[in-house]
């Protein structure tokens, strides 16, 4: 069937044919989310079966540099050709690479294959919030895109569960096969119900700044995996790849400023909105990443909660996030007011680290429980508010780049928080192993500061209890950085200015609320 463009659709038809379309989103979101959650499960019996133990870390950080270099091309490449094509595209690559990945027959087999999900991956993630973008008016979007935010929820909940039941009962490849069904359905309710606006264009593509950005955010997501782990922070191997990272990424900027059809036009950080919700994004990202890897680390070594139901374990912080972030939406949605929610997020973040960072030996489960609540609280005000109010900022032809950027900032985030608050909080271990346990404290974690179940059940009790300890100090450095760190981020929500949205009230004449601008597409039922 034909895209053609529509004008004023009848009120009462638009929400029934959105919600069509949303359940096809929402199963490619939950793909992009999940499939990391799924195998970091069933990397054990990948590897028991694969080998290649030593390149175990690249299984995760091929898919991650491919889905970071690729989303803002996607988002580019949506804007200039179409946003359902290049979304249709993006589900077909990452379908293709999983089945590859289930068909792996070493591991450099399935890193390459991952690699190709990854591609997939940045555009179904862009795909998503563009197209509610196109759909969408600014002040109906939140409700929309809260709903995505409680799907990324319950792919971090769900994630681990479902990968342990899958690998157990049909095996590991099951992990990647899985995705094709589901794939499947979204390929063909996109097809089927998705119109939006045919784009003709004869621009061409940039190139040099697509390859520029490539080789600029690799270069520095390889420095944030690499760095304080396979290779010292000032290792010569570091070293190149910063200069690299920084290199490319100013060329980037500057070739920017002469392209005829940039990857990501500059002028849309002219918007202070625009910028901020950037660099809120970031912090979110660096914060929610870092949460994620510590908190079960601490629940299980300290706490000697089960590995096996990991995902429980953040239950209170995602089952937060999951509700504030549909309450911030419905309430955007009505209001068409949106400011309390980054400023909120903000502060509850700042609150909730500092809580976080206050455990020791002796905090109970039910304590740490209300901390991690306080921080899925401030990461639901922020999650999808700061796509909302980015793409409320620029103009409809730079909704790709918009979105695409949004999510590279978080994505971006998530990588340095990973990285550096692994950095300190491995530092912090080791140290106080030396202290408390001597040179058997210093052998127990020269190979890695964070141990698994089996490892930490043969210890000796004096180092066990050392080692407690040692997680503690560590959670307590790495919190307490994330604390400092959320500051930023409500500083940024402070000078957020309240620009309306459409239906929330006159047109402001400020150049950034040009996204009260033409009424936008909408889906027709079939």
């Amino acid at each position: 069937m034909a895209e053609t463009p529509t004008v004023q659709a009848e009120p009462e038809r638009q929400p029934k044919s959105v919600r069509v379309v949303l359940l096809a989103l929402m199963i490619a979101m939950m793909l992009a989310m999940l499939d990391n959650m799924i195998i970091g499960t069933a990397m054990p019996t990948i590897v028991g079966e694969l080998g290649g133990l030593e390149h175990l870390s690249w299984v995760v950080t091929s898919y991650t540099l491919a889905t970071a270099a690729s989303t803002p091309i996607w988002g580019k490449l949506g804007d200039l050709y179409g946003r359902k094509s290049m979304f249709m595209a993006s589900i077909v690559i990452f379908l293709i690479g999983s089945a590859l990945s289930g068909m792996a027959q070493d591991m450099g087999q399935l890193i390459a294959f991952r690699a190709v999900q990854g591609l997939g991956a940045g555009g179904l993630m862009v795909g998503v919030m563009a197209i509610i973008g196109d759909l969408i008016p600014p002040r109906e979007r939140g409700k929309y895109q809260g709903m995505m935010a409680g799907v990324m929820a319950l792919a971090m909940i769900g994630g681990p569960l479902v990968g342990g039941t899958i690998t157990d009962h049909w095996g590991w490849r099951w992990a990647f096969y899985i995705n094709l069904p589901l794939g499947a359905v979204a390929l063909a309710a996109v097809g089927a119900v998705l119109h939006l606006p045919r784009k003709r264009t004869q621009a061409r593509i940039d190139y040099l700044g697509a390859a520029l950005l490539t080789v600029g955010i690799t270069a520095i997501v390889l420095v944030t995996t690499w760095g304080g782990t396979e290779y010292a922070w000032t290792s010569a191997r570091i070293m190149e790849l910063t200069g690299i990272g920084v290199t490319a990424l100013v060329g980037f900027v500057f070739w920017q400023t002469r392209a005829a059809e940039p990857v990501v036009p500059l002028h849309i950080f002219r918007s202070r909105n625009f910028t901020l919700m950037s660099l809120i994004g970031f912090i979110t990202g660096f914060v929610m990443f870092g949460a994620t890897l510590f908190l079960p680390l601490y629940q299980q070594s300290v706490q000697g909660a089960s590995a096996t139901n990991s995902g429980l374990l953040l239950l209170p912080m995602l089952g937060a996030m999951l509700v504030t972030s549909m309450v911030a939406g419905r309430v955007t949605t009505n209001t068409g007011r949106y400011k309390v929610f980054p400023v909120a997020g903000g502060a509850l973040m700042v609150v909730g680290l500092y809580l976080l960072s206050t455990m020791d030996t002796g905090t109970s489960r039910f304590t740490s429980g209300v901390f991690m609540a306080v921080v899925g609280l401030g990461m639901g005000c922020l999650m999808q508010i700061t796509m909302l109010v980015a793409q409320n900022s620029v103009e409809m032809k730079d909704m790709g780049v918009a979105s695409s950027s949004t999510t590279l900032f978080r994505t971006l985030g998530s990588s340095f928080g990973v990285a550096i608050m692994g950095a300190l909080f491995n530092h912090r271990v080791q140290d106080v192993m030396a202290e408390r346990a001597g040179a058997v404290g210093s052998k127990v974690t020269e190979q890695s500061a964070q141990l698994d179940a089996a490892s930490l059940a043969k210890l000796p009790a004096a180092a066990r209890e050392a080692y407690q300890h040692a997680v503690s100090a560590g959670t307590h450095s790495a919190f307490l950085l994330g604390a400092v760190v959320a500051v930023v981020a409500l500083v940024a929500a402070v000078f957020v200015k309240e620009v309306p949205l459409k239906g929330a009230g006159p047109k402001p004449a400020e150049g950034e609320a040009d996204a009260a601008r033409a009424q936008p597409p909408v889906v027709e039922a079939v």
